[in-house]
């Protein structure tokens, strides 16, 4: 099959971009682009198949939510094979490679219908290789951006309109190869939930450059396992027990009701949350200092990272109903009162999204510019209020629990809610964790929403996060907070009353005592009055006997 000129140039064009993530220094074009934007945050580079991860996870919600064992198998499937992000073909030779090809080298082939498939080589492959991966072009534009989606997703959710052809020709280094593969079973992806944490050890704990990176630290520690978030989803999945260091749970005490809300909480507070502090603490890692055009790996690193925060259901402006963490702080807004702008409302985007948004676009600047220390800083900022969520669903939850009559459903959700910060809270408070797990763990006999709240409002200075960021569980039918769920007060608040009380109380003492002399004042003059009119001269005999006096004294 032959290719012209003008195509296999097509082919290379589009290529640049897909290999722009891996060299980007070489490049450095990527900040003149312009890119869709992801819910308000314009992305310095192309990270379409990034945000596309909320595919898979919107594949396994809905096979979840049909609670058969069939559906169940899907959704593990899903879980661990992906469909929708980093596509690639597996296809087999016919004839052996004849030289060296390096990964990102262009490829070009047709699909069914015989229209061209632009791909690049997954990896390096040596000559004599005969079974090649070949990594789909992606493009910028969102809804569009790759039509090889299939993996393990349904029939019904598989989309083969731009794979490859179940046999053919693909142009390789300006040379032709004759393939054969099954395109329903070969075509696969190079980026699924499950590997954000199967591959948690090399990128968070011991073979990155700033490793180990602080929070994921946090939940090693607790958990004692690298792999924490997979673990809790496969034993869900398999309705096992997990053999944490901390925090156990025994899913065999659940149905498909509960198993259904662990393993979806799972896979995006667990798997992903920490993944998206993985990709903000690369871009540091990257980081050159004072250096202005030294940064676009970092920056494509910060993009791909809000990529994973929001996904791309959320569309361009933040409206959708994605299935990510994005997502999870506009509903959680929804039932603090902490939604607009001000954080004082009821629905629309939450206030904690504004706020990370400003801080992802000063994140952005700050790496582009070589500001690593302050990229730092702003990272900081960002990894605290990402709990704010999971703390307001595990109270919400634990309230429904105690004082709603919540059954399996509303148990697992605290019990999820509750794995996705107990090793954070336990690095600031043992005691508080222990607390937390005792009355949210699986199984627990009881649950005293009081005590939940207490301890998680002791470690807030701890966490850098503030009462008023987490607002009060609301309760809309009675156009109040439920009892025991207001708003607690922040350290600063009640310093600020105390001082306003105090300068009160002092007002009312120098009121009191100003008017008391006022009143013996004029009572003083009043008594003065009186002898004048009865013609007894005041001063007059206080003149009197001060003469006296004096001539006594003489």
């Amino acid at each position: 099959m032959k290719f012209s000129t003008a195509s296999l140039a097509t082919a290379a064009a589009v290529l640049a971009t897909v290999n722009a993530s891996s060299k980007l220094r070489s490049t450095n074009v990527r900040r003149y682009l312009s890119y869709e934007k992801v819910a308000g945050y314009a992305p310095g580079s192309q990270v379409t198949d990034h945000c596309a991860i909320d595919r898979d996870q919107a594949a396994i919600e809905a096979e979840l939510a049909k609670k058969t064992p069939e559906a169940f198998e899907n959704a593990l499937r899903i879980y661990n094979e992906g469909g929708n992000s980093k596509s690639y073909a597996q296809v087999t030779l016919t004839t052996p490679l004849s030289t060296f090809i390096g990964a990102g080298t262009a490829i070009l082939g047709r699909n069914a219908e015989g229209n061209e498939v632009a791909g690049k080589a997954y990896e390096d492959y040596q000559a004599g290789t005969s079974v090649i991966k070949v990594q789909y072009a992606t493009t910028d534009i969102q809804e569009a951006y790759v039509q090889c989606q299939v993996g393990a997703l349904t029939e019904a959710d598989r989309n083969l309109s731009g794979c490859f052809a179940e046999q053919g020709d693909l142009t390789i280094d300006g040379k032709e190869y004759s393939y054969t593969y099954i395109p329903s079973n070969d075509n696969l992806n190079g980026r699924t939930i499950a590997g954000f944490s199967t591959g948690a050890r090399d990128k968070m704990r011991v073979g990155c450059k700033g490793c180990p990176y602080e929070d994921f630290l946090y939940f090693y520690d607790y958990y004692g396992s690298d792999t924490y978030a997979h673990d809790w989803v496969t034993a869900a999945f398999a309705g096992d027990k997990t053999t944490f260091r901390n925090g156990n749970a025994d899913f065999s005490q659940y149905g498909m009701d509960g198993k259904e809300q662990i393993i979806k909480k799972g896979t995006a507070y667990l798997n992903i949350f920490m993944y998206v502090i993985r990709e903000f603490e690369d871009a540091l890692d990257d980081c050159e200092r004072g250096c202005i055009n030294c940064n676009d790996d970092p920056v494509h690193a910060w993009d791909e990272g809000v990529c994973f925060y929001t996904g791309s259901i959320e569309g361009q402006d933040g409206a959708g109903d994605g299935s990510l963490l994005h997502q999870l702080a506009d509903k959680r807004c929804a039932d603090y009162k902490t939604c607009g702008v001000d954080g004082t409302d009821l629905e629309g985007m939450a206030r904690l999204n504004y706020e990370l948004f400003d801080l992802f676009a000063l994140g952005n600047f700050q790496l582009q510019s070589g500001n690593c220390p302050a990229a730092r800083d702003t990272t900081k900022r960002v990894t605290q209020k990402m709990y704010i969520p999971m703390i307001q669903g595990a109270m919400r939850y634990a309230y429904k629990m105690e004082k709603l009559q919540g059954d399996e459903k509303e148990a697992a959700e605290g019990a999820a809610f509750a794995a996705a910060v107990l090793p954070r809270i336990h690095a600031a408070s043992p005691e508080a964790a222990q607390t937390i797990y005792n009355n949210l763990r699986v199984g627990a006999s009881s649950t005293d929403s009081a005590a939940v709240k207490s301890a998680f409002e002791s470690v807030y200075p701890a966490l850098g996060i503030t009462c008023a960021e987490m607002g009060g569980l609301w309760n809309e039918a009675e156009k109040s907070y439920y009892s025991g769920m207001e708003p607690c007060q922040d350290v600063s608040t009640r310093e600020t009353e105390t001082v306003v009380k105090n300068n009160n109380t002092l007002a009312i003492a120098l009121g009191c005592t100003f008017g008391a002399l006022f009143a013996i004042a004029a009572a003083f003059i009043l008594f003065i009055r009186n002898r004048e009119k009865r013609g007894e001269m005041t001063f007059e005999t206080w003149k009197t006997a001060e003469q006296s006096v004096a001539k006594d004294m003489n």
